[in-house]
This record gives C-alpha cells, sequence and structure tokens, in this order.
C-alpha cells in the first residue's frame, strides 16, 4: 500500500460491544482468557490464528533471549527519563522503545530482510559478504562489543532450533554467512543474537516485517522491570551524573 493512499475501512483484529470483546473471531473471556498464554495471544493477535507448538516454544525462546542485556542504552533512556519526571512511566517506556533501529533491538528485521532477499534471489552468501565488504558496510547480525568470539544466545538459539527440527534453509544461509564473514574479513566475527532470531523466525514461516516485534515486544518487559526498579532504588541521575563527568568539555 503506497503511504498516503487510503485503505480499505476495515480492522480483523477486534472489535467490543457493551456484553462482549470479540478477538480474530474469539470471544475475549470465554475462549482465550484462561486457555492462552500471553504468547498465544500475542501471536493470534499478529497473525489471526493461534500458534503450533513450535512456534509457541521459539516465540517464547526468542522473547526471553533478547528482553534484558543490561544497562544497554535502551535502560538507560528510559531510567533518565523517569527520573525526570517520575509520573511518565508510559514516556519513560516510550523513550527506551524510540532507540530500536540498526544497531540495537531493530538488527533483527534488517537481518531478516537479508536471509529473505538472499534466499530469493538464490544468492551466493560469500558473494554477498565481499560486495558488503567492498562498499565499506558490515553485515548486519555480525559484531558484538562484549561477547567475543561467540555470543551464547545465538548459539543457543541454533542449538535448539536443531534439536526441534525447525534449522531450515534460513539458518542455513545464516550459518554460510558466519563462515564467509570470517573468510572476507579475515578473522571470525561474532554471530549475535539478532541473525538467529531472524533464521528461526523465517524458517518457522513468519514474514521479515514481523521479526522487529519480537525485539519491541521482549525490551518492553524489560524497561518495566527497569522502571519498576528505578522507582523503588533510583539510579537515573547518577547515569548523568557519570555522563557529565566522563565527558570534556571544549570549546574548539
Amino acid at each position: 500500500m503506497q503511504i498516503g493512499k487510503a485503505g480499505e475501512p476495515v480492522t480483523r483484529i477486534s472489535r467490543a460491544s457493551p456484553d462482549r470483546i470479540e478477538v480474530r473471531g474469539c470471544d475475549l473471556t470465554s475462549d482465550l482468557m484462561g486457555r492462552l498464554s500471553f504468547t498465544e495471544y500475542f501471536h493470534l493477535l499478529l497473525t489471526g490464528r493461534e500458534p503450533t507448538g513450535d512456534e509457541r516454544y521459539f516465540l517464547d525462546l526468542l522473547l526471553v533471549s533478547i528482553a534484558e542485556h543490561g544497562l544497554m542504552p535502551s535502560n538507560i533512556a528510559a531510567r533518565m527519563t523517569l527520573a525526570a519526571d517520575p509520573a511518565s512511566l508510559h514516556g519513560a517506556v516510550a523513550a527506551g522503545i524510540l532507540g530500536a533501529g540498526p544497531v540495537i533491538l531493530g538488527a533483527a528485521e534488517e537481518c531478516a530482510r537479508l536471509l529473505a532477499a538472499m534466499d530469493a534471489d538464490g544468492s551466493d552468501p560469500a558473494q554477498v559478504v565481499r560486495e558488503i565488504h567492498a562498499a565499506g558496510g558490515r553485515v548486519p547480525g555480525f559484531g558484538h562489543p562484549l561477547h567475543r568470539p561467540l555470543d551464547p544466545r545465538a548459539e543457543r538459539i541454533l542449538d535448539l532450533a536443531d534439536a526441534r527440527g525447525v534449522s531450515g534453509r534460513h539458518v542455513a544461509l545464516a550459518r554460510e554467512l558466519r563462515a564467509a564473514v570470517a573468510e572476507t574479513w579475515a578473522k571470525p566475527l561474532t554471530l549475535n543474537v539478532s541473525l538467529p532470531i531472524a533464521a528461526v523466525m523465517l524458517d518457522l514461516g513468519y514474514s521479515p516485517a514481523i521479526v522487529k516485534a519480537i525485539p519491541i515486544l521482549a525490551r518492553t518487559a524489560s524497561l518495566l522491570a527497569h522502571l519498576a526498579e528505578e522507582q523503588e532504588r533510583p539510579i537515573g541521575f547518577l547515569l548523568a551524573a557519570k555522563a557529565e563527568d566522563a565527558i570534556e568539555y571544549r570549546d574548539d
């Protein structure tokens, strides 16, 4: 659909009436509440159907894998926002999510689009990597400032995908990319968690457009935990003071 072009005036997600809430054709209170887990409900909302066993298992796994990673920029931004406005819990969550771009949280979507394009075109991973390297770019899903030589989350996802028999063409492409990156850069670069998240979701049949929903939903839960701690044991202004101390002012 073109931006700015009106679509069909229809929604297939939900509607509410005085005595009933219908979600994807199901009665919320009698059909869904008490039966579906939140992960299963998320899948129903997102796709219009309940997940298979493998879909539920891997959605849970991927959400857990990416939810929390310490005092990352998203968590720091949220804590400092709450410190500045203690009444704005929603604003602090939004501040944390706004940085979900290709460097942090959003990289899984970039990985998914690369894998999907390679699969559709029958591209040679080694050639793709060489072209990216020659252009001075980076291959999404590789490199990590902390986890070296391996990202334990990435390895666990790949191991479980193999064990449960869901590894397909996209997981294979991720592994081929790893080998090609090591050869082209003349050293191994960490395959980080974003690439296995994308590969497993694509092998389960999800579209690249859905992949970014996983880190956003997962990190929202983590942000709420950080903000609950911030309310009880605040460190937002301490973080701000440390930033002030760490940066040298120059007038040149």
